[in-house]
């Protein structure tokens, strides 16, 4: 990757912050290729501040850094795309992005998240880490139970029913899914494969 530092006479590219899993837009900043370098090698995003004529890590003061997931450059080489996850508030006002949008929509991929950080930091009050501290085979009756509990409710015309057991069938999966070390996103691949 090697944006063209030189379009610009102050030597700084613009980069476009979006959430990796949301797709919001969460801020605009400018980089040089030593921000580039130092958010490379720190997996946090670094920028040149044209204010302080510096570089700044976003979060070095608040602890609400933008751990970088993927860089991408665009087609002319004088713009940057950093898909990152927010560990706080991104703008100084306190709001999820700068652009003061609601940043905090619930998705499959943050549930998996959810679900990895329960596997990884296990707490006592927490069902998803009981779950794991049980083990595989536990895990694996679990969603063969709600799979039933779905089937039993497919036949009756309950959709409350149906849609909670739905999700608990999901949820369980999403849980197998950790403990043996894959994701939904291994799942896409076998499925888009299949899509041919």
């Amino acid at each position: 990757m090697n944006p063209d530092f030189s379009k610009y006479t102050d030597g700084l590219v613009p980069v476009i912050i979006q959430d990796n899993i949301t797709n919001k837009v969460l801020m605009l900043g400018f980089m040089n290729n030593e921000a580039l370098e130092k958010t490379k090698t720190d997996n946090k995003v670094t920028f040149f501040s044209r204010s302080k004529q510096r570089l700044w890590t976003k979060g070095e003061t608040s602890n609400n850094f933008l751990l970088v997931k993927e860089i991408l450059l665009d087609c002319d080489k004088d713009t940057l795309l950093i898909k990152a996850s927010p560990t706080g508030p991104v703008c100084h006002t306190g709001a999820d992005t700068c652009f003061n949008e609601n940043n905090t929509s619930f998705s499959l991929n943050k549930l998996e998240e959810v679900i990895k950080d329960r596997k990884n930091n296990p707490t006592d009050s927490s069902y998803t880490s009981s779950l794991f501290a049980k083990g595989i085979n536990k895990i694996a009756q679990k969603v063969g139970e709600e799979a039933v509990e779905l089937i039993i409710e497919s036949k009756d015309d309950d959709k409350e029913k149906f849609l909670n057991e739905a999700a608990d069938l999901l949820f369980h999966y999403m849980i197998l899914l950790r403990a043996k070390n894959y994701s939904l996103a291994d799942v896409e691949e076998v499925l888009a494969s299949r899509h041919k």
